[in-house]
C-alpha cells in the first residue's frame, strides 16, 4: 500500500479551518495540523483546534507560538474595540479592524517550514469569499504568490523536489455552502469557535464573525450550534 500524501493544515478552531481539515482528510491525506497561540487577546480557539484535530482523525496536531501582539494594530490582538451589530453591506466595506496584520503569510510561512521537514509539498488554508473581500491575505491572488514564493524559496523546491501548493478548497463558498459541506463530511460544528470577542465560553452573537456564522446555519438550514452569551446575544 503507497504511503499516504503529507499535508500541513492551518487550524484556528473555527468553522473554516474545520471544514478545510475535514476536506483533507476526505481527499486521503496524512495531516498535520498547526494552530498559533500568536498574542490574540483569547485563546479559547486553540481549545477548539484540539478538540476538532482529534475528532477529525488528525495525525499531528501542534501548537505554535510567537507574539504578533508585540506590534498590535488588530482588535484581536490590541485593545481596540471588537466591531458589533455590523450589517453585511458595512462588513464589505474596506478592510475591517479585526484584520491581523500579515497574519496569513507569517502563518503559511511556519506551515512551508514544518511541510518541508515533513517531506510535504501541500499547504491547506480555510480562506474564503466571504473574507476575500475584506481581508487582503485572503485572496486568491495572496494564494496564487505564495506558491510561487514557496518554490523559491525552499531547498525542495529550488532543488525541484516537488512543487508546493497552497489549497483554499473554500475560496468560492459562502459560509452556507461551507456548512453544507462540513455536515456531509461529519464536521461537529459544536466543537469549533468563530466568535472574536467571547464572553468566557460563550459567543457573543454581535461581531463580524458570529452574525456570518449565525447566518450561515440559517442560510444552510442547519441547526445552529453555537452557544451565545444571553446578555450579548440580539
Amino acid at each position: 500500500m503507497s504511503q499516504a500524501r503529507r499535508a500541513v493544515v492551518l487550524l484556528s478552531g473555527g468553522l473554516d479551518s474545520a471544514t478545510t481539515l475535514a476536506i483533507a482528510r476526505s481527499l486521503g491525506y496524512e495531516t498535520y495540523c498547526l494552530s498559533f497561540d500568536y498574542g490574540q487577546r483569547q485563546s479559547i480557539e486553540l481549545e477548539a483546534a484540539s478538540r476538532v484535530a482529534g475528532a477529525l482523525g488528525a495525525h499531528e496536531h501542534r501548537v505554535a507560538h510567537m507574539d504578533l501582539g508585540a506590534f498590535g494594530g488588530s482588535a484581536l490582538t490590541a485593545d481596540i474595540a471588537v466591531p458589533k451589530d455590523r450589517d453585511p453591506t458595512e462588513m464589505a466595506r474596506g478592510i475591517p479592524v479585526t484584520y491581523v496584520p500579515a497574519r496569513n503569510t507569517v502563518f503559511l510561512a511556519y506551515a512551508l517550514g514544518w511541510a518541508e521537514v515533513l517531506g510535504a509539498f501541500d499547504l491547506f488554508i480555510g480562506v474564503n469569499a466571504v473574507d476575500y473581500s475584506g481581508y487582503p491575505d485572503c485572496r486568491p491572488e495572496f494564494i496564487a504568490a505564495f506558491e510561487r514564493l514557496a518554490d523559491l524559496a525552499t531547498r525542495a523546491g529550488v532543488q525541484g523536489l516537488g512543487r508546493f501548493r497552497v489549497h483554499a478548497p473554500l475560496l468560492t463558498l459562502s459560509k452556507a455552502d461551507i456548512i453544507r459541506r462540513g455536515v456531509e463530511l461529519g464536521v461537529d460544528y459544536a466543537l469549533t469557535h468563530s466568535c472574536y470577542d467571547p464572553q468566557g465560553a460563550l459567543a457573543c452573537g454581535r461581531c463580524d464573525a458570529c452574525r456570518l456564522r449565525r447566518d450561515g446555519f440559517r442560510v444552510a438550514g442547519v441547526a445552529d450550534p453555537t452557544q451565545y452569551s444571553p446578555t450579548e446575544a440580539p
